[in-house]
């Protein structure tokens, strides 16, 4: 168990005694406002997430058998963050970025993911470790570039994979997308050249969750 998240304010003794246990099991226990608390756990009194720590290593993480995400070159936080919040909503196991962001920037994208890293494994590493870890746990890996040749829903992705996104000036370089098992380009009809990496890691994560929706068990 990773996590616990409770209501803020005062807690019933049981749901205190539940808390104290996981803290002494080695998980967290996140309280949060009400609102939220309804949006997880509905109408339970409290919610458990599972799966690796945030400090969990490349390995452990590709082991789970989801979604990854690499963000290659990326050059704007409030773009890393509100990826990051994307990938997290649609369940990912982690998320990974190479780029050369200092000590500031990395901190200004987890403020701008809204506090969403504290419930996945977020790292920068770079990016050949990342597709090499992936390799190893035996991931279909999918670019994402304006010269894919095919379009998201015409690619399983409802497996194990690692989706690779890249930056907002030079796209994903080419000696990772010749890694890639597959390379997609999401549709566009306007005249902006390529869709902000939110909008691209949105539109993935949504195809993705569709997939394993209706593939039978």
């Amino acid at each position: 168990m990773r996590c616990v998240v409770v209501p803020e304010g005062e807690l019933e003794p049981a749901l205190e005694a539940l808390c104290q246990r996981a803290v002494a099991a080695g998980a967290e226990v996140f309280r949060t406002a009400a609102r939220r608390q309804t949006r997880l756990a509905g109408e339970a009194e409290a919610v458990a997430l599972v799966g690796p720590s945030r400090d969990a290593d490349l390995d452990t993480v590709m082991a789970r058998g989801g979604a990854v995400w690499l963000l290659v070159g990326p050059a704007y936080p409030g773009n890393v963050g509100t990826a990051i919040r994307t990938a997290e909503g649609s369940g990912a196991d982690g998320v990974y970025i190479d780029n050369d962001f200092d000590h500031a920037k990395r901190r200004e994208a987890r403020r701008a993911s809204m506090r969403t890293d504290r419930f996945l494994p977020i790292a920068w590493e770079r990016a050949n470790l990342v597709v090499g870890a992936a390799r190893r746990a035996g991931k279909t890996i999918v670019g994402i570039e304006d010269s894919g040749d095919r379009a998201p829903w015409d690619v399983a992705l409802d497996g194990p994979v690692l989706f690779i996104a890249g930056g907002e000036s030079e796209g994903v370089p080419p000696a990772l997308l010749r890694r890639c098992d597959a390379v997609v380009r999401i549709p566009m009809a306007g005249f902006v050249t390529s869709y902000n990496l939110q909008a691209a890691v949105a539109v993935l994560a949504a195809e993705r969750l569709r997939q394993r929706k209706t593939t039978p068990s």
